[in-house]
């Protein structure tokens, strides 16, 4: 269905140790701008996933990992004044 979520969420990536994708899935109740970033453990940005306005709904974004190197990995979410962070590990 089309089932507008009743709030902001960020789920743990699956799989989890994960080489080389992954899957990151969010929900948002109501339209704006969402950025999806991951980093490094020290904090440095490595990618950014989503970076635009986006629809209430939920979503799912693939993470390719094949150009990075085996160690954990943080990513983040923001949105309309949310913010969340899960830990994901990367085993090649």
């Amino acid at each position: 269905g089309t089932t507008v979520p009743q709030s902001y969420s960020l789920a743990q990536n699956y799989p989890n140790p994960f080489n080389p994708v992954t899957k990151i899935n969010f929900a948002i109740p109501k339209q704006g701008f969402v950025t999806l970033k991951v980093y490094d453990m020290l904090g440095r940005e490595v990618t950014k996933l989503v970076n635009e306005v986006k629809q209430a709904g939920t979503y799912s974004v693939d993470f390719d990992a094949t150009r990075l190197s085996s160690g954990v990995y943080f990513y983040k979410l923001e949105a309309g004044g949310f913010v969340d962070t899960k830990r994901m590990v990367l085993v090649k």
